[in-house]
């Protein structure tokens, strides 16, 4: 009976690791986590950095509304600003991160009021700030379980009543520099809500309104030219409820217009219209013009009159720019308490100002026709078209579909309303907040021209809101109800606001509060709140200036595309006028989160078509890392693509990465960078991966700098998959196994290794937070945690050049090799490379003929069993079958001694040799 052949798998060293090929992450990213807050790791990382005397990054958190779980589109936001914070930590800074939370405004209040009608303020109040409080730690709980570090238990929260006491101070600094003012003027007015909005509280939505055209007849027009006898101006308008406070009708004064008498039917009507808009009124009324009988500019029409359609009253001709050929008439109805422009010209022209309408959008008895009065004024279209009918004044009309703002939280369609408000003049600041926005980078570029058009056009900022749950605007009425605005008042209230917090503005009455404040008696105090974009606005100076950690300017801003209307800008004016300057150094962009059809997916959308969108659901079901690996996957600057299925796709390239590090540390079992020779014997193949190594690194510390976390992504993901696994680790596989331990080139190899695997979990750490710092537990050579680590810099000693050369020409020779032997493997000739024969044909002056003729070297590069070069013109391969034995031990063909080993292993095997 023959012995049992011998086992050779003990004699191997395979690799050994404690790291789990599974990440497990639900289960043990909490644990994670756990330890990194008791061990209070975010404070020892700025304690280091400080103790370093290491250069300030200041990302100044824009605060999140505590309202609702965390949105995919919030958890993109966060993630990003993490990833600019740790990898400037990493990269030598110390990057402290205060996060924040907008707590007053109307969603809270909505919510609030809608569960409990009529409660008194201080109740309102009081049940606003058990909500805001509530979703701040729900919100808070996701952020860190997403792997965002920052100082969570001291955040700053605009309710708080220091925070509210520096907004009453940036106020105070507005009146004293003039920007502050009382006036009726039209506003967007939420009928939903009942309060102002700022333009940053309005949406769009498509809209179907009614258009019609309608005749204002001249009076005494023949003054002018004879041919305006009996003649009208006629207007067209999508919002014929504004009509009863119409005051006005402006032309262009370059403008030719044409008298006409046009026809329809049997009806005659003498006209006044640009005549490039002739045919399309013909077409929309049915008039078509038979007859011209005068032309005349239009700065000749200014001052004539003209009856109004249906009132007792006349409207008066005036001129103004903004008139265009776009639509209508050429003729613009104005209605000086419905509108900007209108306004505006109105005050131009002393036209007054005429607003029937009150907080829920319904006639007031200034309409002048008692039969509208309490009617709504969206429902009382149709029956002003009526009367317009029935007097004959009516000529055409149509269902106009347009783009309409909207109240954002109440849905409902605005109506702008001139109402007594508070406002911000942006005259006395835009043109400093213009040569602002030149100084500050704009990231990407087009930040810039987005900013610069919103704060060019913006008219000036309604800081008034009819709401209960917010800062109060610190003014007093005296007893001429005349507004009491001084600087020296609002520092008053401010002081007595840090004390005790805003509910006391609620709580006491006109005359406590004026006790308190040395005002006179009778005087009483504003009932209105500050708008809640100046509360964030004023984060500059009530978290970047009162925070020791942090300064201000911030280096950078970081939101989605719509703070531009918002928070960039809020920001920008209000610390203009507080010191004269930006908030910021740099602002950076990111695009909103789309579903795969590009729209944008709001939580309420979602919820209906059953598409989870909750940052929860996919933390909770595939781990944060994963989320974490998304965010730096996609191209921040536009639209973010999301949904189930895109999500899905990222957990293949984090298992490849995970693989990967668990190869590397496998491999690195048993070896200790301490005692590893100076100078390893690199062979090619070791230089090679060093060499890209320091391109990966320098690729991605320069990506890191500018933001540009795909390309960290693509570049690691790459340098894994193409020259780790599939080229490095796979022929290093035998030398690694079969090697003797103490072999130079295996420890040699495995030196690179440790220099990859170092390199490789610290460019890792910032995206992959809790899976890199598991990889660097794992290790047995590294000490603490991995963010506490500086970012690798690119070793000079391999900077590409040999070696990588050498490899990509060995690369080309290979993709000829692997030709000729695939053929011979679809012919069943053999069935594994390594059982290849190749015969390589190859020019007499190739530079690596000496490398190709070393056997070790060649059949190890190319995992084959023998390698024969032969010279001719051009490169090609043939391949047989080897004749060659294969070892037991190492599974190699290889020529065999009596032990029936190759001379590799046999000396391994007795010990005879190191090498």
């Amino acid at each position: 009976m023959s012995a049992a052949a011998p086992n050779y798998k003990d004699t191997l060293t395979l690799p050994q690791t404690t790291f789990p090929m599974r990440g497990d992450l639900v289960k043990n990213e909490p644990k994670r986590l756990e330890r990194w807050e008791n061990d209070g790791l975010y404070e020892k990382i700025i304690a280091r950095r400080r103790s370093q005397n290491a250069p300030e990054f200041i990302l100044h958190d824009g605060p999140p509304f505590a309202n609702g779980d965390v949105h995919m589109g919030t958890a993109l936001n966060k993630v990003l600003k993490d990833l600019v914070v740790k990898s400037k930590t990493m990269a030598g800074f110390t990057a402290p991160f205060i996060p924040g939370w907008d707590c007053h405004g109307l969603p809270i209040e909505f919510k609030v009021v809608k569960e409990a009608a009529g409660l008194e303020p201080g109740e309102i109040r009081r049940r606003c700030t058990e909500f805001a409080s509530k979703f701040i730690d729900i919100q808070r709980a996701s952020f860190r379980r997403l792997g965002v570090f920052g100082d969570w238990q001291n955040p700053y929260l605009t309710m708080n009543p220091g925070y509210e006491a520096d907004i009453l101070r940036v106020f105070a600094k507005l009146v004293e520099g003039g920007c502050v003012y009382q006036s009726k003027k039209p506003v967007q007015w939420s009928y939903g809500a009942q309060t102002a909005l700022a333009e940053a509280e309005v949406e769009y939505h498509d809209k179907q309104s009614p258009a019609i055209f309608v005749k204002f007849p001249l009076q005494a027009g023949e003054a002018v030219s004879p041919a305006l006898a009996d003649a009208s101006m006629v207007i067209w308008t999508t919002t014929p409820w504004t009509l009863p406070s119409n005051l006005g009708i402006a032309l262009h004064p370059e403008f030719t217009y044409i008298i006409g008498k046009f026809l329809k039917d049997d009806q005659v009507e003498t006209l006044v219209i640009v005549p490039e808009l002739v045919e399309l009124f013909a077409e929309k009324t049915g008039f078509a013009l038979a007859e011209t009988l005068g032309e005349i500019k239009g700065r000749e029409f200014e001052g004539l009159l003209a009856q109004h359609p249906f009132l007792e009253r006349t409207s008066k001709l005036i001129l103004a720019n903004f008139v265009t050929t776009d639509a209508g008439t050429g003729a613009v109805h104005i209605a000086p308490g419905h509108g900007a422009d209108d306004y505006v010209a109105g005050q131009q022209n002393g036209l007054g100002v005429l607003s029937p309408v009150d907080d829920e959008g319904n006639y007031t008895d200034e309409v002048g026709m008692p039969e509208l009065v309490g009617r709504h004024v969206f429902k009382s279209n149709e029956r002003i078209i009526e009367i317009l009918t029935d007097k004959g004044m009516l000529l055409g009309q149509e269902v106009y579909s347009h783009s309409y703002p909207y109240c954002w939280r109440s849905k409902t369609p605005i109506i702008f309303r001139a109402v007594e408000q508070f406002f911000i003049s942006l005259e006395t600041l835009r043109g400093q907040a213009l040569t602002e926005i030149d100084k500050v980078e704009w990231l990407p570029a087009w930040g810039r021209n987005r900013i610069y058009g919103t704060v060019e056009s913006r008219p000036d900022w309604c800081i008034s809101r009819q709401r209960t749950w917010g800062v109060p605007l610190p003014v007093f009425f005296d007893q001429d109800n005349k507004a009491i605005l001084s600087a020296e008042l609002a520092c008053k209230i401010a002081d007595l606001v840090e004390k005790e917090g805003t509910n006391l503005w609620f709580e006491k009455s006109d005359a406590e509060l004026a006790a308190l404040l040395g005002l006179p008696e009778g005087v009483k105090k504003c009932r209105d709140t500050l708008d809640v974009w100046i509360d964030s606005g004023c984060s500059h100076v009530a978290v970047l200036e009162q925070n020791s950690q942090l300064h201000a300017p911030a280096d950078l801003y970081l939101e989605a595309t719509d703070q531009h209307r918002g928070w960039f800008q809020s920001s920008l004016m209000l610390s203009t006028a507080y010191r004269g300057s930006a908030p910021y150094k740099s602002v950076m962009t990111h695009g909103f989160v789309v579903d795969k059809d590009k729209k944008k997916l709001s939580k309420s959308e979602a919820e209906k078509a059953g598409k989870p969108i909750d940052a929860a659901h996919f933390y909770n079901q595939y781990g944060a890392d994963i989320v974490r690996l998304w965010v730096s996957s996609v191209d921040w600057q536009n639209e973010v693509p999301f949904g189930e299925e895109l999500f899905k796709q990222v957990a293949e390239p984090y298992r490849r990465l995970r693989n990967t590090l668990r190869i590397l540390l496998g491999n690195l079992d048993g070896f200790d960078p301490a005692t590893a020779p100076a100078e390893p014997a690199y062979t090619l193949l070791d230089r090679w991966i060093l060499e890209r190594l320091h391109e990966v690194v320098a690729e991605c510390r320069k990506a890191y700098e500018t933001y540009e976390f795909r390309k960290v992504f693509n570049s690691l993901n790459q340098f894994c998959t193409a020259d780790l696994s599939a080229i490095y680790i796979d022929a290093l596989k035998d030398r690694m196994y079969c090697d003797a331990p103490s072999s130079p080139r295996r420890i040699a190899s495995q030196a690179a290794m440790h220099e990859v695997f170092v390199a490789l979990s610290k460019l890792l750490a910032p995206i992959l937070a809790y899976t890199a710092d598991e990889a660097w537990e794992h290790a047995t050579f590294t000490e603490g945690t991995i963010h506490e680590q500086d970012f690798p810099e690119p070793n000079p000693k391999f900077a590409p050049g040999d070696a990588i050369q050498k490899v990509e020409r060995l690369f080309e020779i290979k993709s000829a090799i692997q030709t000729a032997i695939e053929s011979q493997i679809q012919a069943k000739a053999f069935t594994r490379n390594n059982e290849a024969d190749v015969t390589l044909t190859i020019p007499a002056d190739e530079p690596l003929l000496d490398l190709l003729n070393d056997r070790d070297f060649a059949t190890e590069f190319f995992i084959v069993a023998e390698l024969k070069t032969v010279a001719g013109d051009e490169l090609s391969a043939t391949a047989r079958k080897t004749e060659l034995q294969l070892c037991p031990r190492c599974r190699k063909h290889e020529p065999l001694l009596e032990s029936g080993l190759c001379e590799r292993c046999d000396d391994v095997i007795s010990g005879r040799v190191v090498a």
